[in-house]
């Protein structure tokens, strides 16, 4: 068995022989606590899932758990459903309230939408709670099921629960949605160009952050048989989030450590003798610790260390590919491609304010081909690359792909479509494995085959190798792996050579020189390297200060003298050759 194995098992019998010891070996007062304990931890997980994965911030889980533990009261007086049927409505009555608080996550970032967050949860508490629960007035108590009527057994119940939910998020996890989640936390506009809506995203890690801690409130009811407001207000929501941050409750060790925290602190604290706000102001400095050091709280930084200490070292270079990959001269320039035009612009103009950054540009990317786009800083080639894949709306003209107008629609819609992009900053996924990372990129078209020769055309580590083991360069060459692996149509790489070695840099031009019959798939490559365009395009374009200044073969429009003066200015010059593409080198 190995040894990652062994642990799990270790880990696992651990884990059952503790649950089992504190179900049958406390008292009836320590099991309350403890499932008190187990439902926190719930809540944390919820944290978690929006916080700790979604990269969000939401000062009203308790609010959502209010809405879960209100419904199960209302339903358990009016009717005569099960507890657990109680229990999962109880949770989907949440999942609505999860979708409107997240609306505003759609346009606000940080304090902003903590304030609105937290607001709403003080609205929900004065409107709902503050008014009594169902029953209470009654001394209508929720019934628990036979089967966990006892302490004992209510918490063993209460432990299958989280354990269900953090068997769920764990698949998730190794799914589209769970990587899509901690897309968006890295980067939106990189997960809009894989294809997935960040509007969608968003809402959806909310619904399933409220579905759980609704959850975690029906089953409150369930605890405590009658309810009171007091447990659900504002303050209680931002105990449950620092506690939740500062122990890093988007793993399921850290979220039992925040449920115990917030149980057992404010207990000792109460034997003792002492306020109870001081337990507050403890997990609050821990939780802006954990936020100062950019860590996912004392559970991200013992797998950290234990990644340290027992997995593989960083890898500092790319595992050696196939042959065909590295081997060989750099490949020689072709003559412009003849295909039909697979990606068209048209008289295209982007203006902010008084400023022209594109004008009247027209580009033509015809199948088959490598088209580089090269220029000064300021050209306006970043720019063009945002209009095409939609992150910047034209002032002028048209984007035509396949002879399809992509007039109004959004990046993630154009990257379905067929169009795909990597950025100037590399924007990799270090959550994920490498295979991971292709697999979420190809939006289920990626099969194993695809991912392997994905690999070995650009000399990738092995699959299962996590992102963050890897160095930038490498990051950036995986990058462009993964833009191939939806099978686009043509794919806009915005200088993928910044930061690598010439011997990098090499490698990566003959995997881009090879996409085209490789993977069927046009390329528009924009470069400073011009030894890199000059090698591997069949056609380029230059642009300055917004205009499209010279077009051709990369020979003729790296010798063509408007692009010598956009490059150079006016002054001596001397003259570099690089198979037969001539640029001026001035003084």
């Amino acid at each position: 068995m190995k040894r990652a194995e062994l642990t799990t098992v270790l880990g696992g019998t651990a884990l059952v022989l503790a649950v089992a010891g504190v179900a049958f070996g406390f008292s009836s007062y320590w099991l309350f606590l403890a499932t008190s304990a187990v439902l926190s931890a719930l809540i944390a997980l919820s944290v978690g899932v929006v916080h700790g994965r979604a990269g969000m911030v939401t000062l009203c889980p308790m609010a959502f758990a209010g809405v879960g533990a209100w419904t199960t009261g209302w339903l358990g007086v009016r009717t005569g459903l099960p507890f657990l049927v109680l229990v999962v409505v109880g949770g989907l009555a949440a999942v609505p309230v999860g979708v409107l608080i997240g609306l505003p996550a759609l346009r606000l970032r940080g304090v902003n939408l903590a304030v609105a967050t937290l607001a709403f949860g003080g609205a929900v508490a004065v409107v709902v709670f503050d008014k009594g629960f169902p029953g209470a007035a009654e001394r209508i108590p929720v019934e628990r099921p036979s089967f966990a009527s006892s302490e004992s057994a209510f918490f063993l119940l209460s432990v299958l629960v989280l354990a269900l939910v953090a068997a769920a998020l764990s698949a998730a996890s190794r799914r589209s949605t769970g990587a899509r989640w901690t897309a968006v936390r890295d980067s939106e506009r990189a997960t809009a160009a894989l294809g997935y809506s960040v509007t969608t995203t968003k809402l959806l890690a909310f619904a399933t952050s409220a579905f759980i801690a609704g959850l975690g409130g029906a089953l409150m009811a369930g605890q405590l048989g009658i309810l009171s407001g007091v447990g659900f207000q504002p303050m209680a929501s931002i105990v449950v989030f620092t506690a939740a941050v500062a122990f890093g409750s988007s793993y399921v060790e850290g979220a039992l450590l925040a449920g115990v925290a917030a149980t057992v602190v404010p207990e000792v604290l109460r034997q003792l003798g002492l306020p109870q706000d001081i337990a507050p102001g403890l997990f609050a400095l821990a939780a802006l610790q954990a936020l100062a050091a950019g860590s996912e709280g004392i559970a991200g930084q013992l797998r950290a260390a234990l990644r340290a200490r027992f997995g593989k070292r960083r890898t500092e270079y790319p595992a050696a590919p196939a042959a065909e990959a590295v081997a060989g001269p750099p490949p020689l320039p072709r003559p412009p491609a003849q295909g039909e035009p697979v990606l068209g612009v048209s008289d295209l103009g982007v203006v902010y304010g008084a400023v022209t950054a594109l004008d009247a540009v027209k580009l033509t990317i015809r199948q088959g081909s490598v088209h580089g786009l090269i220029g000064p800083n300021g050209a306006g080639k970043s720019t063009l690359i945002d209009v095409l894949s939609g992150f910047v709306a034209p002032t002028a003209g048209r984007v035509l792909l396949s002879n399809v107008p992509l007039d109004g629609m959004p990046p993630h819609l154009r990257a379905r479509g067929g169009i795909r992009r990597s950025f100037q900053q590399g924007r990799v996924n270090p959550q994920l494995t490498i295979g991971q990372y292709l697999t979420l990129s190809g939006r289920g078209r990626a099969d194993q085959d695809l991912i392997e020769r994905l690999i070995r055309a650009f000399g990738c580590p092995p699959a299962g190798t996590r992102v963050a083991d890897i160095d930038v360069g490498t990051r950036r060459v995986v990058e462009v792996a993964a833009t191939l692996a939806a099978r686009p149509s043509v794919v806009l790489l915005d200088e993928p050579a910044a930061g690598l070695s010439a011997e990098e840099s090499a490698r990566l031009g003959r995997g881009i020189a090879g996409i085209p019959q490789q993977f069927g798939c046009s390329v528009l490559l924009v470069e400073h390297d011009i030894e890199l365009v000059a090698t591997c395009c069949d056609e380029a374009t230059a642009l300055d200060f917004g205009r499209v200044i010279a077009n051709g073969t990369p020979a003729d429009v790296l010798r063509d003298p408007a692009v010598v003066r956009a490059y150079l200015g006016s002054g001596d010059s001397t003259t570099h050759s690089n198979d037969g593409a001539t640029l001026e080198v001035g003084s």
